[in-house]
């Protein structure tokens, strides 16, 4: 499945690593310096303000979204992952 982060910008849950919040990146040196080596690889597409960044293997991506609510459509997503083998387990016992 796939979460939508901002703009025309969709990531495959499959490929999120971590979901970070702005503040917490900009407060922190070691994420600060984790940034700026990784800057190659940082994606913009928003011309929004960035609340958070969503790091994945092959980029990290500035979203306008705040990480609360990326979480929250991850888990939601998640959950709908889940919903067709609860389904097959109730099938089974009837």
């Amino acid at each position: 499945m796939f979460i939508h982060i901002g703009g025309d910008t969709v990531v495959s849950t499959k490929e999120v690593i971590s979901i970070l919040d702005h503040q917490t990146m900009k407060s922190s040196k070691i994420n600060k310096a984790f940034l700026n080596e990784k800057r190659k690889t940082v994606v913009d597409h928003s011309e929004e303000e960035t609340k958070s960044y969503v790091i994945t293997q092959d980029a990290i991506y500035c979203s306008p979204i705040s990480s609360l609510t990326l979480k929250r459509r991850a888990q939601f997503v998640d959950s709908l992952d889940q919903v067709p083998f609860a389904q097959a387990e109730v099938e089974e016992l009837t």
